[in-house]
């Protein structure tokens, strides 16, 4: 069988700029005096697409929206599918006419201030009431049609994902391998039992999932109509519990009683000397293989469906994963395991044609890394924090960036600009200085190094663009406690960062428009 290759898509042969921003860092808006415990993807994204548009910021990053579980990571969530329910505005429903804004306000049990991730839960059990009554009213005639064909045309996943936090509800949150085995095994009797005495909670996921639907959808068209990309992420593996294992189990790596024979993770690293231990399952590559991949199809499928653009996280994992005995304390005890990353990818080529992919080949990647990478033509990662250590050869360094990548300042995982330059040692802070040719680097020093750089694609985080220090970090990998939770507010905007960002984009031609020049070749990896 001939091998199947791809050239690149579209949206990697033209010079752009982005953002990186998850939507839970974008200001809460209030729903009279409640203020959501994070951003979302309602009234303030739609203000935010407006900011980068008049930026000329082409490309708005974000990481994983699914479920998340208690830590809040969105890499370990409850579906690949489902999007998560803390990210619905329900300012925006009481705006299409889904909700009553008064009565909603009035069942808080708070009367102001900000929402616990408790309250707001709450909320939403209201909010599904109120919604179920709306689409019974000749109003809510045109919603209830087009919410009966979102139950059809998701019935795939949505059936699963819905029984699945039915069950976990009515088992006081217990993993599902701690369930009471009939519901473990999915016993036919056992899951038309729980379809009968759990409608609420059922009716509640799919109001979520179909409430998250609707207001994805409308800003997805609102980035079109602002020329602005979204670009997605989805996590390698899925957590151990999660409806896609227990709905699925043939095709992870676990034992007859259901747990995991092997555990994902990273060995060690630049982020930590005794590896990660993540702890999802492996899949069982065989039978997806066997299957024609059907799992990653459908899944891939999905995320298309609401981004223009995807990263990979731990691309490294498709060519060969890490695979830590289970029971481990850390990630040293593993072993790298070969993928067939390149049957995967050769079948996504066939099923898609064109893979608007990105691959996250950050930390050890081999030259078997690189070469599936290239093979399919898929953008890598530059990190300017990484290429600036005083290493000459090294290809997150400016010197020796290729176009068909994608350059970052910092990602999520790294220090804000400004706090990684006020950490520096001084031999470190000698060579930057040195480098980039200034006597006091900034933020904007390598913001600019980034625009400047021949890659593609230059993507800043929102932190460096309003020249934040540590105190808002993302995440700090290995760590468990106060990740996840910066939020900026439209105060910390300057006047002028509008224009200033324009004029940098503009200056380094990152407009989104065709290569101008008949020499460059852009398909070139």
């Amino acid at each position: 069988m001939e091998s199947k290759t791809s050239k690149p898509a579209n949206v990697f042969k033209r010079r752009t700029a982005g953002c990186l921003l998850h939507p839970t860092s974008l200001p809460a808006e209030k729903i009279g005096n409640l203020e959501p415990p994070c951003g979302n993807i309602g009234v303030g994204a739609q203000r935010y697409l407006n900011f980068l548009s008049k930026a000329d910021l082409k490309v708005w990053q974000m990481l994983p929206t699914g479920p998340t579980h208690d830590d809040g990571s969105p890499y370990q969530s409850w579906s690949a599918h489902a999007g998560s329910p803390k990210l619905i505005c329900l300012k925006t429903l009481c705006l299409w006419g889904w909700l009553d804004e008064d009565s909603l306000i009035h069942s808080a049990s708070v009367t102001a201030g900000k929402l616990c991730e408790e309250n707001l839960a709450q909320l939403r059990e209201v909010a599904c009431t109120q919604f179920f009554d709306f689409i019974n009213t000749s109003q809510g005639k045109s919603v209830k049609k087009d919410f009966e064909a979102f139950l059809q045309a998701e019935a795939s996943w949505l059936e699963d994902y819905s029984l699945f936090l039915a069950i976990r509800k009515s088992q006081c949150g217990r993993c599902w391998l701690d369930w009471p085995t009939p519901l473990r095994l999915r016993e036919p009797a056992a899951l038309d039992n729980v379809r009968a005495q759990h409608t609420a909670s059922l009716r509640q996921a799919q109001f979520e999932q179909f409430a998250f639907s609707s207001q994805w959808k409308a800003l997805h068209q609102a980035s079109q109509d602002n020329d602005v990309l979204l670009f997605g992420d989805i996590p390698i593996f899925v957590a151990l519990d999660s409806v896609d294992v227990w709905a699925n189990p043939d095709q992870f790596m676990l034992d007859t009683e259901g747990k995991p024979v092997s555990v994902a993770g990273v060995p060690p690293d630049y982020f930590s000397e005794t590896g990660q231990h993540w702890g999802n399952p492996h899949y069982q590559w065989s039978a997806m293989e066997d299957d024609g991949f059907v799992w990653w199809k459908q899944r891939l499928e999905r995320q298309l469906d609401q981004y223009d653009l995807i990263r990979i996280d731990h691309f490294r994992g498709l060519e060969a994963y890490w695979s830590i005995p289970e029971g481990s304390v850390d990630a040293r005890s593993g072993e790298w395991v070969e993928a067939p990353g390149e049957k995967l990818l050769e079948s996504f080529v066939e099923h898609f044609h064109s893979l608007p992919i990105v691959a996250e080949n950050l930390g050890l990647i081999t030259e078997n890394v690189e070469f599936l990478r290239k093979k399919f033509s898929l953008p890598g990662m530059l990190v300017l924090q990484f290429g600036l250590d005083g290493q000459l050869q090294n290809i997150n360094a400016p010197h020796y960036h290729e176009p068909m990548n994608i350059v970052y300042t910092g990602t999520h995982d790294n220090d804000t600009s400004r706090g990684w330059l006020e950490q520096l040692s001084p031999q470190q802070s000698s060579f930057v200085q040195e480098y980039l040719n200034h006597p006091d680097v900034t933020s904007w020093d390598l913001i600019k190094t980034a625009l400047s750089s021949v890659a593609r694609m230059a993507i800043i985080p929102m932190q460096d663009w309003l020249d934040l220090d540590n105190s808002a970090r993302m995440n700090t990998p290995g760590t468990v406690e106060k990740n996840w939770l910066w939020q900026f507010s439209w105060t910390d905007v300057p006047d002028d960062l509008c224009e200033k960002v324009r004029q940098e984009v503009h200056l380094y031609d990152r407009l989104g428009r065709d290569l101008p020049f008949a020499g460059v070749d852009s398909d070139v990896v």
